[in-house]
């Protein structure tokens, strides 16, 4: 399945000590989901900070960073095009 996820993140929500500094620039892990259900907002996406196992083993509460939504797949059925009444042609 192929998708265009629209997102956006909050950089104050980000701990000094998850960004990782590599040879090409600064990075941070994230992780993201695609919900079956839109919520409230219609969002079904939530990005997060990525949980190395100890954490997620301890309980430690994710730091979510923001939210978005799917807005174009191509898993999506196409809709039908509406058929036009064609009584009228000449023909």
């Amino acid at each position: 399945m192929a998708g265009i996820i629209k997102t956006s993140i909050n950089l104050s929500e980000i701990p000094k000590e998850k960004i990782i500094n590599g040879k090409k620039g600064k990075y941070l892990n994230l992780t993201v989901s695609i919900n079956d259900k839109d919520d409230n907002y219609g969002n079904n996406v939530s990005a997060w900070i990525k949980q190395d196992q100890g954490e997620r083993e301890k309980g430690v509460n994710k730091v979510y960073l923001g939210n978005g939504k799917v807005f174009w797949s191509d898993d999506q059925p196409s809709k039908p095009q509406p058929v036009e009444d064609t009584d009228d042609l000449p023909f």
